[in-house]
């Protein structure tokens, strides 16, 4: 069946079918994600002891926040997305939502999602929260056509949800009175490349076709993108160490062997890909990153219990 054909069906399509769609067009993969990073982040922040109801309106903020830049990249994007079959049934490219009722969630979105972060929970959450939103919908969306550099804008947008969380709970941002908020966004900016050099080389003729540049497109060998998934995997071998050796519940020994061990097997899988650039080590690599951060931020939040 086609996407047109799709469309057709979908337009008379009851509420909870649109409802899917909107739900679809906010990312919710992405979104989910994001809330586990801000509820780990004010975990960690207060040594897992947090505020329960503050850390629940700071999700609800920053859900409304992520599906709004969400919704923000599938407006701009809907034309690329459109030729490329991983992407060509989003509700936009199918038809199903217009480009109109598509830039309205995401303008209520952001506008509810902020105004909660800062009247329910405070005016600090919610500049990170506009900031990451606008990394995200405003300079890394723009800039995937036009430089390979969107990855590391996209980096840093996927990990100012560290410092929604931490400035929820009232967290110190000062690095050096208390550096577990700094660690712990250079983990989740490091572990974005090694993921997304892998998805890109797995798309990479995707993503050529629909004018992406990215950084298989740029180098069709793909060994840019391996050394790069190499070099930020081993970067984030000591920056997550570090957030072991800041845990201070006793089991921050076990936890110090565990995440060097997710470390080194997700760098092994970055050398194999270097080694042999194929589909199979790209998603074996992908597939270890999938693993790698929630078996760190799980332990990381256990290793805090005393």
């Amino acid at each position: 069946m086609s996407s047109s054909t799709v469309a057709v069906e979908r337009r008379g399509a009851s509420w909870p079918a649109r409802l899917s769609d909107y739900i679809e067009l906010g990312k919710p993969r992405i979104a989910l994600l994001v809330l586990a990073v801000v509820a780990t982040s004010a975990w960690i922040a207060r040594w897992g002891q947090p505020d329960g109801w503050q850390v629940l309106h700071a999700l609800f903020g920053t859900l409304l926040v992520a599906a709004s830049a969400g919704a923000l990249n599938q407006l701009c994007e809907w034309r690329r997305d459109a030729v490329m079959a991983r992407t060509a049934l989003r509700p936009v490219p199918a038809g199903r939502l217009s480009g109109q009722q598509a830039a309205a969630f995401a303008a209520v979105c952001v506008i509810a999602g902020l105004g909660y972060l800062g009247l329910a929970v405070n005016w600090t959450a919610a500049a990170w929260g506009l900031a990451s939103w606008f990394f995200y919908a405003w300079v890394y969306t723009p800039l995937k056509p036009l430089t390979a550099a969107h990855t590391t804008v996209g980096a840093v947008a996927g990990a100012l949800p560290v410092f929604i969380g931490w400035s929820a709970v009232g967290g110190t941002l000062d690095v050096v009175a208390d550096p577990r908020g700094l660690a712990l966004f250079l983990v989740l900016f490091l572990w974005q490349f090694p993921h997304f050099m892998a998805l890109a080389w797995t798309h990479r003729q995707q993503y050529a076709r629909a004018g992406l540049q990215a950084l298989t497109v740029v180098d069709p060998s793909g060994r840019q993108a391996a050394l790069q998934a190499v070099t930020t995997c081993l970067a984030l071998l000591p920056v997550s160490l570090v957030t072991a050796l800041l845990t201070s519940g006793q089991g921050r020994w076990w936890y110090l062997c565990v995440t060097f061990l997710l470390g080194a097997g997700q760098l092994a899988c970055a050398v194999l890909f270097l080694r042999q650039r194929n589909d199979r080590t790209a998603r074996r690599l992908w597939r270890a990153t999938l693993f790698y951060l929630p078996a760190l931020l799980t332990c990381l939040v256990l290793a805090t219990i005393d």
